[in-house]
């Protein structure tokens, strides 16, 4: 049993579907289940559409004909028949947005968010799904909600991993024995059959979850760069993709924010000790990158750039250091507005923390945190974090910058810094 898992940009058009396929029919037999995200930019999209129709916006509709138009022209390129069933499926699909913004929102924003971006991917695996059945037989689609089981945390799914193990081993491991299955990354299901999302960018957890409940042979993630590399090339001209990796090194870069893998797809199958590939859909012949039990540590420095951050500081209001108390109170702010800690420092007199920047976010935590504390904050920073550091990576890195806040640990540097201003 394998596990293939296909990104948004693999999909993005009638060619990407066709690669993507491609791939896929190079597998021979049965015991494939293949995750797939929306297409292209589909899920921005649809958060566009979120946020008109909960801000009462008159470009709704415009942006929903958008999203519908990109779909159907990929489906008019990929089938001559317009009587295929597949062009019936996705318009159905959709009608449970038409449904949904015909209405005034009373529903919470998040409940609201997960019922509309959800369908970004049950189009995209409905349209590879019939596609793919077009060159094989034994081709199913499966909704993955009816074997991802989460608590009520809409856009954040606490995952129920006994329910959601016991169903994927009673329904769809049998069914994966003479199939080859094509399911959506990113969505889960709640007790009350409402739909939730596992996270922004959760559909690598989704094939995690998948593959440690199936007790899989393999994942691979199919990217479209050659594996996972030391630097992202946006910060670096220069970078080198790591053939190896181990599951701990894997984690220390997903948790600082490199964008190949999501950070909660490690953890599960790190504990049923499956292998990890990530591949090049652009180049499928290509080596990548093998995460797996590997004991020896990176063998050069990995680099994880973080712009539009917020450095924020912390002082108690009275004569008062920061202890125990003070932290709990701190995190459980932060936890209330769901904000993601980037790095964090500790003083006797203050708390330092950078975060990623989110205007009516700082603001709401600002005005709960000036309660008891003083604030100081600064916006437009960056974040830079080093994996097997030296003095020289961080020279490297700090050219013409003021450095704001620096973290060390045996391991790794955090560095919160900006731009120097030309009279500095």
């Amino acid at each position: 049993m394998k596990i293939y898992k296909f990104g948004g940009a693999s999909v993005k058009d009638a060619d990407g579907v066709r690669n993507v396929s491609s791939i896929i029919n190079r597998h021979k037999g049965n015991q494939l289940l293949i995750v797939v995200s929306a297409m292209g930019k589909i899920t921005n999209k649809l958060e566009d559409l979120t946020t008109a129709y909960l801000n009462g916006q008159d470009d709704v509709h415009q942006i929903f004909d958008e999203i519908k138009g990109y779909h159907f022209n990929i489906l008019n390129e990929l089938f001559t028949d317009h009587n295929h069933p597949i062009f019936n499926d996705v318009a159905n699909t959709f009608v449970e947005i038409d449904w949904l913004i015909e209405e005034e929102p009373n529903d919470s924003h998040d409940y609201i968010y997960d019922q509309i971006v959800s369908i970004g991917e049950l189009v995209s695996s409905k349209i590879l799904a019939a596609w793919l059945g077009t060159l094989r037989e034994n081709v199913k689609w499966l909704d993955a909600r009816n074997f991802i089981h989460t608590d009520n945390t809409y856009r954040e799914g606490l995952v129920n991993w006994e329910k959601t193990e016991a169903d994927i081993q009673k329904t769809l491991a049998p069914l994966l024995a003479k199939n080859i299955a094509v399911t959506q990354g990113f969505i889960g299901n709640t007790s009350e059959n409402f739909t939730t999302t596992l996270g922004r960018e959760g559909s690598d957890y989704s094939a995690a979850i998948f593959s440690a409940c199936l007790n899989a042979q393999s994942v691979t993630i199919w990217k479209d760069v050659p594996g996972v590399l030391n630097a992202d090339p946006k910060w670096f001209d220069e970078t080198e993709r790591i053939p190896q990796l181990s599951y701990h090194d894997a984690i220390e870069l997903a948790y600082y924010g490199a964008t190949v893998i999501h950070p909660k797809t490690i953890k599960p199958i790190q504990n049923k000790n499956i292998p990890l590939y990530v591949r090049s859909f652009v180049n499928p012949n290509a080596p990548g990158t093998d995460i797996t039990d590997l004991k020896d540590h990176l063998p050069i420095p990995s680099f994880i750039f973080k712009v539009n951050q917020v450095l924020l500081s912390i002082f108690p209001k009275d004569f008062s250091f920061i202890i125990e108390e003070n932290l709990s109170d701190i995190f459980s702010l932060f936890h209330e507005h769901r904000i993601k800690i980037n790095t964090m420092l500790n003083s006797a007199i203050s708390f330092s923390i950078s975060f990623d920047y989110n205007e009516k976010k700082l603001q709401k935590l600002i005005a709960d945190l000036s309660k008891h504390y003083k604030i100081k904050y600064n916006t437009d920073v960056e974040l830079v974090t080093i994996r097997y550091y030296n003095q020289e990576t961080i020279d490297r890195v700090t050219v013409n910058k003021n450095i704001l806040l620096e973290v060390k640990s045996r391991n790794t540097c955090q560095i919160v810094m900006r731009d120097k201003k030309p009279t500095e």
